[in-house]
C-alpha cells in the first residue's frame, strides 16, 4: 500500500484516472475470474486520502472506427454480433460477452485513446485506465483470453496516427503473455513490444526466440520466480531494450496477476515490485518520451493483490 501521501504533479500537470460505471456491467458467469468485483476493489483502494490530488475523469465512450486501428471490420462485426440481448454468450471457452459489453469494451477503447490524447497535449503527465473487459490476448482476429479487442494496440495505433508518434513500446507484465499485441505488431518495427511473463502457462507464447521484426522482446520467467528474477529481467532485457528504441510513448499494458496472492499464475511478486517497475519506465519515459505513459489495466485476479497494487502504481505514478 502506499503509505505517504503522494502528489499528482509532474511540472504542474496531474496524474489522471479514467473509469466509467459501465465497466462494472460487462458481466462474467459466476465464479469467473474477470468479475466487476475487480474494479470496486480499485475503486475502493483509491478512495483513501493519499490519492486525493488524483485527477479523476469519466472515460468517454470510443470512436467505433478507431477499432479498425488493430482489427478488420470482419472481425469486429463478428464480435458485435456475439453481443447477446440477455443473458451471457460465450466468445470462445473462457470469454464472454453481456447485453453492455460492447459498449464497455468501447469506452475502454475511448478512454485509452483519451490517455493518449491528454499526454501528447500536455494536460496529464500521466494517466492509469481502470477499464474492463481487458485487452491484451485479443488477437487480429480472435478474441481469447477474457479480451474482445486489443484496447493498447489501438492506442499505440492511435497515437502514431493522430500525434505523429513514430515509435511507441507497450510494456506488459501482465503474468500471462500478450500473444494478442505481439501478433498485432508481429512485423512492425514502429512498435515495440516488451513483455515479462510466467512460462510455461496461457496462451503458451512468448519464448525469447519469438522476436517478430526485432521489436518483440520476451522475458519469459520460471514458475514460481519471485521480485529478483523479475526485476533482472527488466535490468537486463526490457529497459536496455527501451533505451535502443526510444519511444516517443510508453503505454503499459498493466497486468497485476503476478502478485504472490494471485490463483491464476505462480509468480511471486509484491506491490513492491510494481511500483518499482513503474518508477523505471517513467525513468525512461522521461528520457525518451517527455514523460508520455499510458497505463491500461489488463489482469489482476485476487482482489487483495490487486487492490495494493494498483495503489502502489497509481502512488508512483503521482510522485513523479
Amino acid at each position: 500500500m502506499v503509505k505517504a501521501a503522494a502528489r499528482a504533479y509532474i511540472g504542474g500537470m496531474v496524474t489522471r484516472l479514467y473509469t466509467h460505471p459501465i465497466f462494472l456491467e460487462h458481466i462474467t458467469p459466476p465464479g469467473h475470474p474477470e468479475r466487476p468485483d475487480r474494479l470496486r476493489a480499485i475503486e475502493r483502494v483509491l478512495d483513501d486520502e493519499a490519492f486525493a490530488a488524483l485527477d479523476r475523469a469519466e472515460a468517454p465512450e470510443g470512436d467505433e472506427g478507431t477499432i479498425l486501428y488493430a482489427h478488420p471490420q470482419e472481425f469486429i462485426e463478428r464480435i458485435r454480433a456475439m453481443v447477446p440481448d440477455t443473458g451471457i454468450a460465450r466468445v470462445d471457452a473462457d470469454t464472454t460477452a453481456s447485453p453492455k459489453s460492447w459498449q464497455a469494451a468501447v469506452t475502454a477503447i475511448g478512454a485509452a485513446n483519451a490517455a493518449v490524447d491528454d499526454v501528447f497535449r500536455g494536460s496529464a503527465a500521466n494517466v492509469f485506465v481502470a477499464a474492463r473487459p481487458p485487452g491484451h490476448h485479443a488477437e487480429k482476429t480472435t478474441s481469447m483470453g477474457f479480451c474482445l479487442f486489443n484496447t493498447a494496440a489501438i492506442a499505440a495505433r492511435y497515437a502514431q496516427r493522430q500525434h505523429q508518434a513514430e515509435r511507441v513500446a507497450i510494456v506488459d507484465w501482465d503474468v500471462h503473455h500478450g500473444n494478442g499485441t505481439q501478433d498485432i505488431f508481429w512485423d512492425d518495427p514502429s512498435v515495440l513490444y516488451c513483455s515479462t511473463h510466467q512460462m510455461p502457462l496461457y496462451p503458451g507464447t512468448g519464448a525469447v526466440s519469438e522476436t517478430g521484426a526485432g521489436n518483440i522482446v520476451n522475458a519469459p520467467l520460471a514458475p514460481q520466480t519471485g521480485s529478483e528474477v523479475f526485476r533482472d529481467a527488466f535490468l537486463s532485457r526490457i529497459l536496455p531494450a527501451l533505451d535502443n528504441f526510444a519511444p516517443d510513448l510508453i503505454i503499459i499494458s498493466a497486468g497485476f496477476d503476478a502478485h504472490h496472492r494471485d490463483p491464476l499464475a505462480e509468480i511471486n511478486l509484491t506491490e513492491d515490485d510494481f511500483d518499482w517497475a513503474t518508477g523505471q519506465l517513467m525513468q525512461r519515459a522521461g528520457r525518451h518520451s517527455e514523460n508520455r505513459l499510458v497505463s491500461l489495466l489488463e489482469g489482476g485476479y485476487d482482489l487483495q493483490g490487486l487492490a495494493f497494487s494498483v495503489a502502489a502504481h497509481v502512488g508512483r505514478l503521482m510522485k513523479g
